[in-house]
């Protein structure tokens, strides 16, 4: 069965999802795990001082972490996110399967993956769109009812932001799955410089990024 994160591997790159799932990749690293755990300290990193603010792993300046935190604390679903219904929930969909970091109780309940990086300017990168949709689906297909949205919480940076199942967000998901049960072998390379710059198995991949040099024909 396909899984939450094979499919938003799949998403940024089928190349690099073939190469962790051969290998059997495990879950995120633990400095990874360190700043996914800031997403269920909200309430007391809230009222923590600028002293102990600095040593935990977030990425603006103590004072403006606060901040973006009690803009946080603004939002509707606030109390779920500090007191979900259920944390750390593998959910089993009809096609994919994997684990919601958290279940906000409601009519309907919200689910929500906990990324440890950065938030795109607006909105949520495109893998982790497609995660979001896995995940709802699964949810729906547990509970027997729809699931029209799921958050991705940015805890580094006190953003949540929502991924509404649209017409475009659902087609994404689907893509993506077809292109993972399409999958024969390695899937061509990309040509992505800054994709593959950052793979950890660029090596192994053998793509070739160009320098300027090349790219202006010297």
């Amino acid at each position: 069965m396909l899984t939450f994160s094979g499919l938003a591997r799949a998403a940024y790159c089928l190349r690099q999802h073939y190469y962790a799932q051969r290998d059997d990749e495990g879950g995120p690293p633990p400095d990874a795990r360190d700043r996914q755990r800031l997403a269920f300290r909200y309430a007391s990193l809230r009222e923590a001082s600028d002293a102990d603010l600095a040593t935990e792993p977030i990425a603006p300046s103590p004072s403006a972490y606060r901040s973006a935190l009690d803009s946080l604390a603004a939002r509707d679903d606030w109390d779920g996110l500090v007191d979900p219904e259920a944390t750390r929930v593998t959910l089993t969909g009809r096609e994919c399967r994997g684990r919601a970091h958290k279940i906000l109780a409601g009519d309907p309940p919200v689910p929500t993956f906990v990324s440890p990086g950065r938030p795109p300017a607006r909105g949520v990168w495109r893998p982790q769109r497609v995660r979001a949709v896995a995940m709802a689906k699964a949810l729906a297909w547990e509970r027997e009812r729809e699931i029209p949205a799921a958050l991705v919480e940015y805890p580094t940076h006190g953003v949540v932001r929502r991924v509404d199942l649209t017409t475009r967000t659902r087609a994404a998901y689907r893509r993506t799955v077809r292109s993972v049960r399409d999958i024969d072998g390695p899937p061509p390379r990309i040509d992505d410089e800054a994709k593959c710059d950052a793979c950890e198995y660029r090596e192994e991949c053998g793509v070739r990024t160009r320098s300027l040099k090349s790219l202006l024909g010297l």
